[in-house]
């Protein structure tokens, strides 16, 4: 490892002089962080924030690199605030990345009535198993779409075979970005039962789509969706609570309606290429005139 860092911050410095540029953006604190030259700034998206809170021997090296940078960001509140945990002096600016709004957008007249969308890893940190156990209990027979594959798909189908649910199981694995795009548009509903999520780019390009969102209240979620605004959120492993939340939506079309066209209009506001690009041009700007004061 000290190797490839040593590599990747001699090849840093190689393509900055050959460009021309004057700023660099690293993405992961972990580890693009550690090769990075200054001025730079970190972005930290999730998965880094979960290593360095999880691993004690990574607190040192964590902090380090945030003492160099000139400017660290991270794409929700909540990782943020994890991030202040192992560094309080650290005030890491919140802001996301964007998303595709060419692809991911509604479509009119193509929505079902009664489908739930899932869309992710099959592993515990995304908690498709409370799905399952919801679906289990909801009022209404609906079906659920699973897109993704992971370690823990042969458990979550034997899952759904105990629950009584597995007819209803749709099992798609990985599919194009073109065709998430169509899944979103056709589902009645997103469902986001994950826990200690950094951001949750499934449920903006939902929201782009015009699929209202039901969610965890946990990590990012929050920053992605205003509870009985643009999206329903319930807490953190409540069964019963993501039962309801989901029958809710199904139930009614209005609803579906409603927080489906607020939820765009958020996703446009906070995660559009032209939002977010006008947010780090500030950024990069204000690093550029400290380096050079």
């Amino acid at each position: 490892m000290l190797g490839y860092l040593r590599g990747q911050g001699t090849a840093l410095r190689r393509v900055m002089q050959q460009v021309g540029a004057n700023v660099l953006h690293a993405h992961w604190w972990f580890p693009a962080g550690l090769a990075a030259t200054r001025p730079f700034i970190v972005t930290m998206h999730g998965s880094d924030v979960r290593l360095a809170v999880q691993k004690r021997w990574a607190h040192p090296l964590f902090r380090g690199v945030l003492r160099r940078a000139s400017a660290v960001t991270t794409v929700s509140r909540w990782l943020a605030r994890q991030a202040q945990e192992i560094m309080p002096v650290a005030e890491p600016i919140v802001a996301p990345m964007p998303v595709n709004t060419a692809l991911f957008g509604p479509t009119p007249n193509t929505r079902n009535s009664d489908e739930i969308l899932f869309v992710g890893r099959l592993n515990e940190q995304k908690g498709i198993r409370f799905l399952l156990q919801a679906l289990a209990v909801m009022r209404r027979p609906v079906k659920l779409t699973v897109i993704g594959e992971g370690p823990d798909g042969p458990a979550l189908r034997q899952q759904a075979a105990q629950l009584g649910i597995a007819e209803r199981v749709s099992w798609s694995g990985n599919v194009s970005r073109d065709a998430l795009a169509q899944l979103y548009q056709r589902a009645t509903v997103l469902a986001m039962p994950s826990v200690n999520e950094g951001l949750g780019l499934v449920a903006v390009e939902a929201q782009l789509c015009g699929t209202p969102v039901v969610a965890f209240a946990s990590g990012g979620a929050p920053d992605v969706i205003a509870d009985g605004q643009s999206g329903l959120l319930v807490p953190p492993k409540d069964i019963a609570a993501l039962a309801a939340a989901l029958d809710r939506i199904i139930a009614d079309r209005n609803l579906q309606n409603s927080l489906g066209a607020m939820g765009r209009v958020q996703a446009l506001m906070n995660f559009g290429p032209e939002s977010v690009a006008a947010r780090y041009a500030a950024i990069y700007r204000t690093v550029l005139d400290n380096a050079a004061a």
